[in-house]
This record gives structure tokens, C-alpha cells and sequence, in this order.
């Protein structure tokens, strides 16, 4: 029989006092901490404080079932055990269980010997399965490859497209906000396709100063400039065969954009002081957190590159709008930061129902980094509330139409809304020509006389 740990914590969930007596005994006999429960609302409570490593549960009880328990510990934790036990009369329904991803079933009345070896299957089978997932998340994170977790349905929905465009050689467009991670679905994009062989190449475009992206874009020659005194493979050609990826392409200069858009067209480039066109054999995965076509209305993105770029657009969903993968992300952080820094502990419940409150406004990467500041400071071996930070921070994004004053009549209401929508916009166009009213005039897409009317009517000038 496998030994294990003495810490390990088991859920027993069994109304009988006598039975449930002797089966701890059994358990903790083994070195096992059992937390005991006697029906489903007590076992529900227990799995969300105690975060046991395997749960025996019997199937019929007095206030719920086991069917339900067994619901439970799956949304809390798809790989958590479960042992039902049930009557000799029942075991079609322990077999029912085992459908809906109870590990095994023990009939009663129970053996405690029997018991205890399928408790140490069972936990033995755990151990197995937490190492392979950390072995191919180190293996992962050694290639280079994506760690994409979460089960909701947006994500789901996400992926789906990234495997539909990864059996393609189209051009993907990345949305969504900053840390929602688009550079980890690029590079899923990539390991699914037909180049994951080949080198996966990221330069981010806003990063980089305007006078040197072309430069580490394209390449350059020796003398192409003060200072290029030598040759110079620039991103493109490193990425032979295999994907760049463009982040943050909203923020790439217009003059650029042209030469980029020629790229994408013939596949050819041109180092700088260079003459001699360059095929690129290449897959281009594009990502911004802007809104590109918004972009392309205030004339600070070219169309002809936008449709390029967006043949295959995927919307990366925000976090706020994937609760559901909260929990799972959370867990994730905390095991691998807690092993990085030589600790053990878990998150606790109270800490948890503070991340599920949370809006996260920096999405995945926040979060990330809100639970390796919480794992440094926690003192004990459970990460509580008051390590994360968040007190200070908006728990829920407000619904942006109950901050408007929507008193008075339809026609009022519309009259302020429209002249202070007006206002606004028109100072962002000041702002964005640097002052310039012509240049205001062509943003707003305007006759400057209307324009010049308007800037004295709301007192801008």
C-alpha cells in the first residue's frame, strides 16, 4: 500500500454518527486529518473552508445527496476525488455517480481495509496527475508554449476560433483589453498550425521607439545609417517560416503602416539602405487594445491595413466577463508562485469571494500579479483577505447609464446629451491635431467654418 502524507485532509460526509465514527478512526489510523460532515449543505461548507485533498461521500443523506455533493466538488475542482459509498440495493446508482465523475464506490457495509486501499489508490492517482500538469507546464513554459487556462464559454468560444484559424495560414486579428492575454492565444495560434515547428517572433509595437520598429521590423544594411555598421535581420526574416506576432499594432506609426501593409500584400520586404526585395515566408498574428475601427474613422489607422489585419478577428474576452475562471486562475497563481518561492499554502475562501468580487480592470495580469504579492506577504499557509490589496480598488464596474442624469423631459434629456457629447468630442479632436483646427476639422470629418462655429458656441477657442 502506498504510504501518504500525514497532512493530508479528507471530507467524510455520512450521517450515521456510529459509521462515520469508525470510519475516521480508519482514516486517521493512516495519518489523515478528516473533516466531517452529515449532510450536503455541511459538506458544501466544508469543501469551501477545508480544501480537502479526496472526498467519501455516502449517496443517500438526510438533507441533500451524494449526487449533489458530487456536483459541488466538481465546480469547486474537476480533479478533486470522489469515493461514494452506497447499499448493496443501490449500486446503479453509485454506477450513475461514477458517470458524472465519482473515481469509485464502496458498498456497505463498508470494509474498513478495503476503505483504506482505495483511499490510497485515489490519492496516489492525485499526486500523479498534479505532477504531470506541473511537469507540462514547466515543459510549456520551457518552449515557450501557451498556459491558456479557464472553462467558460467565452474562452471556449475563443479557442475554438484560434483552432479554426490555426489550420490556415490567415491573418489574425488579436482585440481586447490590456492582460487578457492575446499574446498567450498567439502563440496557441501558432503551436496548432502548420509552422509550430518554426520560430514564433513577438515584437510589440508600442515598445519600441518610432525612428527604430522599421529597423527591428524590417532590418537594415551596414551604412544604412550613424551607427549601422553592420547587417542587420530584422523580425520578418527571423520569423522565417514560422509566425510574428504584432502587438500592439494601433500604435504602429502611418508612416509605417504603408510599408507594412505592402509586406503583408507580397510578402516581400526591404531592409533600411537596402535595394533588394526580400521574400518572407510567414504567418501574421496582429493583436491591439484599441478600437481599431475607431482608429481608422479619426484617420490614425490606415483601412487598407485594417482589412488586411482583420481577416480573422477574435475577441479576447475580459476577465470581468469570465468569473467563472476565477477561481481555477487563482489556484493556478497561488501553486505555482507558492512552489517558485519555496512556500505551501492554499487560498482561502474569504480570499477567493474577495478575487470573485473584484472588476479587474487589468484583466488576467492583474490578477496574476495581485496573488504573487499576496503569496510573498502571507505569513501563514493560507493566502487571506487582507494580503491581496484589493480593499482600496473598485470592487464591481458600475453600469455607465446610472451615472447620467436622465431627469426632465425626452427632448431635455437628449438636448444635454447631445451638446455635451459634442463638447467633448471636439476638445479630443483639438487634442489629437496638437491645436491644429484644420487638421481638427478633417479628424471630426467637418467643414472648418462648422467647426470654428462649434469650438465658439461650447467656449473652446
Amino acid at each position: 500500500m502506498i504510504a501518504q502524507p500525514a497532512s493530508t485532509s479528507i471530507l467524510l460526509v455520512e450521517d450515521k454518527d456510529s459509521l462515520r465514527a469508525v470510519l475516521k478512526l480508519a482514516l486517521e489510523s493512516r495519518g489523515h486529518h478528516v473533516i466531517e460532515a452529515r449532510d450536503q449543505p455541511e459538506a458544501v461548507a466544508a469543501l469551501r473552508d477545508g480544501q480537502p485533498a479526496l472526498v467519501l461521500s455516502d449517496l443517500r443523506l438526510p438533507n441533500g445527496d451524494g449526487i449533489g455533493v458530487l456536483r459541488a466538488v466538481k465546480e469547486l475542482d474537476v480533479e478533486l476525488p470522489v469515493i461514494v459509498m452506497t447499499a448493496h440495493g443501490s449500486i446503479q446508482d453509485a454506477v450513475e455517480a461514477m458517470r458524472q465523475g465519482a473515481l469509485d464506490f464502496l458498498a456497505k457495509p463498508v470494509d474498513p481495509d478495503h476503505l483504506l486501499l482505495l483511499v490510497s489508490r485515489a490519492l496516489e492517482q492525485r499526486r500523479l496527475l498534479t505532477d504531470y500538469r506541473l511537469l507540462k507546464e514547466e515543459a510549456a513554459a520551457r518552449r515557450g508554449g501557451p498556459n491558456i487556462i479557464g472553462d467558460s464559454l467565452s474562452l471556449r468560444q475563443v479557442m475554438t476560433a484560434i483552432d479554426r484559424a490555426a489550420g490556415t495560414d490567415t491573418t489574425v486579428l488579436l482585440e481586447g483589453e490590456s492582460g487578457t492575454g492575446k499574446e498567450l492565444c498567439a502563440r496557441a495560434l501558432h503551436d496548432h498550425s502548420g509552422r509550430a515547428n518554426g520560430p514564433f517572433v513577438a515584437i510589440n509595437c508600442a515598445a519600441i521607439p518610432e525612428n527604430l520598429l522599421e529597423a527591428e521590423l524590417f532590418g537594415y544594411e551596414r551604412g544604412a545609417f550613424t551607427g549601422a555598421t553592420q547587417r542587420k535581420i530584422g523580425k520578418f526574416e527571423v520569423a522565417q517560416r514560422g509566425t510574428i506576432f504584432l502587438d500592439e499594432i494601433g500604435e504602429m506609426p502611418l508612416a509605417l503602416q504603408a510599408k507594412m501593409l505592402r509586406a503583408i500584400e507580397t510578402r516581400r520586404i526591404e531592409r533600411l539602405g537596402g535595394n533588394q526585395p526580400i521574400t518572407v515566408d510567414v504567418r501574421i498574428v496582429a493583436a491591439t487594445n484599441r478600437m481599431l475601427r475607431q482608429a481608422v474613422a479619426s484617420r490614425q489607422f490606415r483601412e487598407d491595413l485594417y482589412f488586411r489585419l482583420s481577416v480573422f478577428p477574435v475577441t479576447i474576452p475580459p476577465l470581468r466577463e469570465r468569473r467563472d475562471d476565477i477561481p481555477k486562475l487563482a489556484h493556478h497563481f497561488v501553486e505555482r508562485v507558492a512552489r517558485d518561492v519555496g512556500k505551501k499554502l492554499s487560498l482561502s475562501a474569504e480570499a477567493l469571494a474577495m478575487l470573485m468580487e473584484h472588476s479587474w480592470p487589468g484583466n488576467v495580469r492583474e490578477l496574476q500579479n495581485a496573488i504573487e504579492r499576496a503569496v510573498i506577504l502571507a505569513e501563514s499557509d493560507r493566502v487571506l483577505p487582507k494580503h491581496l490589496n484589493l480593499t482600496t480598488q473598485p470592487n464591481a464596474i458600475r453600469d455607465p447609464w446610472e451615472m447620467l442624469d436622465l431627469s426632465g423631459s425626452l427632448a431635455e434629456v437628449l438636448a444635454r446629451f447631445q451638446s455635451g457629447v459634442e463638447k467633448r468630442k471636439l476638445a479630443q479632436g483639438l487634442k489629437q491635431a496638437n491645436g491644429d483646427k484644420g487638421r481638427a476639422a478633417d479628424l471630426l470629418q467637418i467643414d472648418f467654418k462648422t467647426l470654428t462655429a462649434k469650438l465658439r458656441q461650447h467656449g473652446l477657442e
